[in-house]
């Protein structure tokens, strides 16, 4: 992996702000040679996943202050994080949705962005703040869970 790397965005709370927040996370996972196509994909996802919960918070408290976007390469993992502005939100709660893998997940929409961030990245931080949440994922080289699909 590359030296040491922080690269801060700040988006605008917008739909087409996730867009922007994949390229760039997924451009420069790719410009590290130990992160493969398959492994940059969990990352995009994760990051695409806190970067729109973010957004969905803030449009809540109708709040328009931008979301910010961290990268740090350091010398093992990548790491990105994500915070909004929003208050925080009650992570017990979000956590007792059903499993990804229970038959009773079917029944309602929503409510996969925190397993499927903790599923993908090796390590998913939820931070509540004063005025809002922070996200703070690491991912490796090498996907935590192996292969999802194929």
């Amino acid at each position: 992996m590359a030296d040491d790397v922080l690269i801060e965005l700040d988006l605008p709370p917008r739909p087409e702000s996730v867009s922007v927040a994949r390229l760039v996370v997924g451009s420069l996972a790719l410009a590290d040679p130990s992160f493969d196509e398959e492994r940059t994909s969990d990352l995009r996802l994760a990051v695409s996943e806190a970067c729109t919960n973010a957004m969905l918070a803030q449009a809540v408290v109708d709040d328009s202050r931008p979301i910010e976007l961290r990268y740090r390469v350091s010398a093992a993992s990548i790491e990105v994080s994500v915070r909004d502005r929003a208050g925080g939100f009650d992570l017990d709660a979000a956590q007792r949705v059903a499993d990804l893998t229970d038959p009773k997940r079917l029944e309602y929409e929503g409510g996969l962005g925190i397993p499927l961030i903790k599923l993908l990245a090796d390590e998913a931080e939820f931070r509540r703040l004063e005025d809002g949440t922070e996200v703070v994922m690491t991912f490796g080289p090498e996907s935590p869970t192996g292969r999802l699909v194929g």
